[in-house]
């Protein structure tokens, strides 16, 4: 199933506690809200052009948002009320267990920290071009983050010590991370076309997806025990258990908005939405509804 975007190209979604979707717009400087089976809440930012681009829910039970070009991060309520707070490149956010928001910044190479009383306090990444991007909170009181370009998986104490591990596979260019259902981190790999897995000892293990040229970006645990993530290059959705055992499945493709322009899904974020499915967005400008059983 479908729901049409018209007001732009969705790219991060995640679920409130408000029980809406929430959605980032990242070509039009917007943040959507949507219940299913209702219209989309549209709210326009104060830059059009600020790229917003990962959304989650905060760790005070807001959403919170980040601005890629626009240098924010930014805390919206069910009402679309904004507070604002600088950063440099911020992509991945996190609630960390210690009740802050913790982020990354892609190009700066470091990783944020807002604490509750709004204090920013920065840590930098000992790897000069790496791109720290994706962040989650770990089973370990930590986070845990991506390095793009630093091709490796690298872990921050809440007093902001970091430790690196390099990833077997050159060029892996992992993105996406989230925490599963067995305890260990898994992640994707959009440069090598492969699903990985570390556990807290820091233990390694890739799984090839059978399209090599997949293009993985985004990965969450699904109620079903298993790991769901998006293949961008290929528009289909993929599924890994724990054990490394992965299907996937196609995405609807939303009718091309030009006669010129070749129709493709373009999946980057996804969440478990209120009603138990899977929800995907799709830069080409709809949210996709996919079952999860």
């Amino acid at each position: 199933m479908l729901t049409m975007i018209d007001a732009g190209a969705p790219y991060g979604i995640a679920t409130g506690a408000d029980g809406a979707l929430w959605f980032t717009l990242a070509h039009q400087g917007r943040v959507g809200r949507l219940v299913p089976g209702e219209k989309p809440v549209i709210h326009q930012l104060d830059s059009a052009d600020g790229q917003p681009t990962l959304i989650v829910r905060g760790p005070d039970g807001e959403m919170w948002f980040s601005e890629y070009k626009g240098g924010r991060i930014s805390r919206i309520t069910a009402e679309g009320r904004l507070t604002t707070y600088e950063a440099n490149t911020p992509y991945g956010l996190a609630a960390g267990p210690d009740g802050a928001l913790w982020f990354t910044e892609l190009e700066a190479g470091r990783i944020g920290r807002i604490g509750a009383d709004g204090v920013t306090t920065t840590f930098d990444v000992p790897v000069e071009g790496g791109m720290p991007s994706f962040i989650v909170a770990g089973p370990d009181d930590a986070l845990w983050f991506t390095l793009n370009q630093g091709n490796a998986i690298g872990r921050i104490s809440l007093s902001g010590e970091i430790t690196l591990h390099p990833l077997p596979t050159e060029g892996a260019a992992p993105v996406g991370m989230t925490l599963g259902p067995d305890g260990a981190l898994w992640f994707v790999e959009i440069g090598a076309g492969q699903i990985g897995r570390i556990d807290v000892s820091g233990a390694i293990t890739e799984y090839p997806l059978p399209d090599r040229a997949a293009r993985p970006h985004a990965i969450i645990a699904g109620p079903d025990g298993a790991l769901w993530f998006t293949e961008w290059a290929v528009g289909r959705v993929g599924r890994i258990t724990t054990d490394g055992v992965i299907d996937e499945h196609p995405l609807p493709v939303p009718p091309a908005k030009e006669d010129t322009e070749p129709a493709k899904a373009e999946p980057h974020g996804l969440t478990i939405g209120p009603d138990g499915a899977l929800w995907v967005a799709l830069e080409a400008g709809a949210l996709a509804r996919v079952p999860v059983s």
